[in-house]
């Protein structure tokens, strides 16, 4: 699995990408989030309060209950407005 961080997620993390073997129980987009913030400080920091963090999929806008697979891109990046 692909890993993408963008804006503050990058910076807490300190790298905008990562490969991840994927674990057999971590099936949604909010398992691996959990699994991530499990992984040490710099993660936790990210990965333990979900409302500040969006998620997508393979390029599309996911939420944490939709499914991940071992093959997939997962990125996720804070909230983004326009104007």
């Amino acid at each position: 699995m692909r890993l993408l961080y963008f804006a503050s997620v990058r910076q807490k993390l300190g790298w905008g990408e990562e490969t991840l073997a994927l674990p057999g129980d971590v099936t949604t987009v909010g398992a691996l989030a959990a699994f991530l913030a499990a992984r040490g400080p710099s993660y936790a920091a990210v990965f333990t309060d979900l409302r500040p963090l969006r998620a997508a999929v393979n390029q599309t806008h996911a939420r944490f209950e939709d499914p991940v697979g071992d093959g997939d891109e997962v990125a996720f990046f804070p909230p983004v407005t326009g104007g």
